[in-house]
């Protein structure tokens, strides 16, 4: 992490969002048993910064740079046709995509009108996670909404997405009869641990076995956007398609983590014994 953070002071980058790229980018490079050469993890970190870099000046002007003492002084906002969440997810989210047909939130400083954090929900399109949700929790799949995409800036104040997440919350319990659950993917390999969501009463309800991360000219590439850009994310028809242009890494990764919120009541703890763990 000191390397991370003396690249990002370097590049004028914010060193949360460099370390998250970072370590998206190093499976790609490293062994099976997940060791990364010194000299590889440099030129990984100093190549995402240079990206970051290019990235934050694309949408400098929707990058804020004054700090907020306390999250009660940002404005919950809702996002209609507006490109600013468009633009924030697409250049500077981990993953580089906004995902359509969503609701964008926001909590934004009431004086430059500039968002401190951002999250999309999206009507969950993920079978298997719908079918389980409906088997062992009985919330109907088109009831299930994802929130699919969350960022902070690293000047927005402390607990800024938990209160954002209740935020959200409480929308949907007001705007959206037919909304019973929020769910979302905490994936631990990027660092994130769901203390926000946590925070926010949510609970683990389940747990995923990972699968390889894949990336197209070194950069990586989501399943779903292989899927829209191919019609297929099979390993195989991709690599007989791309070739050496597509890599998968090989390193063991770690389970994630789907968090649950009930969009009105009590949610429910699972004991982490009773979390059945899905496969993808």
């Amino acid at each position: 992490m000191a390397v991370v953070s003396k690249v990002a002071e370097s590049r004028g980058v914010e060193a949360r969002a460099l370390a998250v790229r970072t370590r998206l980018h190093l499976p790609r490079v490293a062994r099976a048993d997940g060791v990364v050469g010194r000299r590889l993890a440099l030129a990984e970190v100093s190549r995402s910064a240079r990206q970051l870099s290019g990235d934050i000046a694309a949408i400098r002007a929707l990058v804020p740079t004054t700090a907020v003492d306390s999250p009660r002084e940002l404005e919950f906002v809702t996002y209609a046709q507006d490109a600013t969440p468009f633009a924030v997810f697409t250049h500077l989210h981990y993953l580089r995509s906004a995902r359509p047909d969503s609701f964008n939130f926001a909590l934004v400083d009431r004086s430059s009108r500039l968002p401190m954090a951002l999250c999309s929900a999206t009507a969950l399109d993920w079978r298997r996670l719908g079918s389980t949700l409906h088997r062992q929790y009985g919330v109907p799949p088109e009831q299930i909404w994802d929130i699919s995409r969350v960022y902070s800036f690293e000047v927005a104040p402390y607990n800024t997405i938990s209160m954002l997440l209740g935020r959200v919350r409480r929308w949907f319990a007001r705007s959206r009869p037919d909304a019973s659950l929020l769910v979302t993917t905490v994936d631990p390999n990027m660092g994130f641990t769901g203390a926000s969501y946590r925070a926010a009463n949510w609970q683990e309800w389940l747990t995923v076995r990972p699968r390889p991360y894949m990336y197209l000219k070194r950069r990586y590439i989501s399943p779903r956007q292989l899927r829209q850009h191919y019609g297929t994310s099979n390993r195989q028809e991709l690599r007989d398609e791309l070739g050496v242009r597509l890599e998968v890494s090989t390193a063991e990764l770690l389970d994630s983590s789907i968090y649950c919120s009930r969009v009105r009541g009590r949610t429910e703890s699972v004991p982490q014994e009773d979390r059945s763990r899905m496969r993808r």
